[in-house]
Formats: C-alpha cells, structure tokens, sequence
C-alpha cells in the first residue's frame, strides 16, 4: 500500500510544535560550532534549521515536502526539496543532522548511505527519531479501527521505529562509528486534543478512506486511545520513544 502523508505548514504548526521544541537535547548532542558546515535533513518548516543558523553555522535544510520547504524559504534559510532517500551531495558537510525525520524513511540504508556521501572525512551524523515502542497505542488503535473496516491497518502504517540494536547495525553497516545511541521514553504532553495529532500525523491511514469516512474513523481511534492516553482533566499524552544517536564516518 503506497503511504500518503502530507504537510500543511499551518496545521504542524498548530499541532506539532512540540517536535521542534523538544529539540534542544539532540541538539546539544550535535554541539554546533560558528562556521560548521550542517545539512539539516528532514527539516520540516526550518525552525530548528533557524537556530543552528543563528550560532552561525552555515546550514542547508532539506525536506521532501515542498510546503514544508516553502515555509522554511520565509525564516530565511537555504531549504531544498529532497527525498532523504536520494540525498545529493559529495564530501561538503561537517555534520548531517535530524530531528524527528528519520521515522518516516522507511529505506535506513539508502538514508545512511547518501548521509555518508554527504559528509566530510570523520564527519559526524547526529539525530533524533522514533525508536522501537514509539506511539505504539496509538498505532495499534489506528491499525485496528483500519481493520474492522475490511483494510489492513498494518500495511497503511508508515513509520520505521527501530530497535538500538538495529540501528547500530545499519550505521556500523553504512560505514560509521558509533559514539552514542539511546532509546528513550518520553511521554509528550499535546497541545490539544489528539484529534490533532492524528489529522496531523495519521494520513497515511485516513488516506485509505473516502472523506466522509474519516471524521468517523479519527472519532472511533480517538475513543480507543481515551482510557489510555487522555487524564481526568481532559490533557492527552502521546506516547513517544525517541533513538538518539551520535555517529562518525568511518575513514
């Protein structure tokens, strides 16, 4: 089943900006320096593209979604439309950087290989990206509500979520040295309520139904996950687990 997900600047900016908030711990990973020649890849509407420039690094965000891109281009940023699985560049950066990107990629050596293209000699790639168990409730209320339907749920699924152990393999596969690699757990409070997120998020399985469907679907989806995501004053919580990583190509 081909996925189909889109990005309207407007709405992840009025549902998602958590994911650029909750940025900083990858970036103080990547510990930047002025000068430092950076490729931000999977970099969305550029707000951290934005800060990494603002230290005075030379940075080139890129994104497959040209919306995205665009509303990068306004802040003022150097933004390309690129598939992450096609990246081209040759031997011209200092770091590859990436924040909450990677999951949606579902070829890893393709992704780790034109990262390493990309690099210079000891290069360093450093991100931050859904990791093995993440949002698995609300995966598993999508895929469900999908298969009462007569759809199979798991094959709209979109996302790649690893385990550490399968991610060390594919960077020590694709030609880096591994320094530092975690699964972490972090329960992520939203803005609102998860019908947000899964309009913001889940396209990949709305996109299955006609549009008179979805509305029924998300509310469906959106029971499913209240006992378990949604406390008694009404506050809903994702249930994310992020694989952060700090990698160097190997000479």
């Amino acid at each position: 089943m081909a996925h189909r997900q889109t990005w309207d600047p407007e709405r992840y900016a009025r549902n998602a900006r958590f994911v650029a908030d909750l940025g900083a711990p990858v970036v103080d990973l990547l510990a930047p320096l002025p000068a430092e020649r950076i490729l931000d890849l999977g970099c969305g509407d550029g707000v951290l593209t934005a800060k990494l420039a603002s230290i005075g690094c030379q940075v080139i965000g890129v994104d497959a979604s040209a919306p995205q891109i665009e509303a990068a281009r306004k802040l003022g940023l150097d933004a390309r439309v690129m598939n992450g699985e096609a990246l081209d560049f040759e031997g011209e950066f200092d770091a590859v950087f990436s924040n909450a990107a990677l999951h949606w990629m579902s070829n890893p050596a393709e992704v780790i290989a034109g990262v390493r293209r990309a690099l210079k000699p000891r290069g360093r790639f450093v991100a931050e990206f859904g990791g093995h168990g993440c949002v698995a409730k609300i995966r598993e209320a999508l895929v469900e509500a999908l298969d009462r339907r007569g759809i199979k749920g798991e094959a709209a699924s979109p996302w790649y979520f690893p385990t550490v152990e399968d991610y060390s393999q594919q960077l020590t596969r694709g030609g880096f040295v591994v320094s530092y690699i975690a699964l972490i757990p972090r329960p992520t409070p939203l803005p609102g309520d998860v019908t947000g997120w899964l309009e913001t998020f889940a396209e990949s399985f709305t996109s299955t139904l006609s549009l008179a469907e979805r509305p029924c679907y998300i509310a469906e989806v959106r029971e499913a996950l209240r006992p378990e995501l949604c406390d008694a004053e009404g506050k809903w919580t994702a249930d994310y687990v992020r694989l952060r990583f700090a990698a160097n190509k190997r000479p």
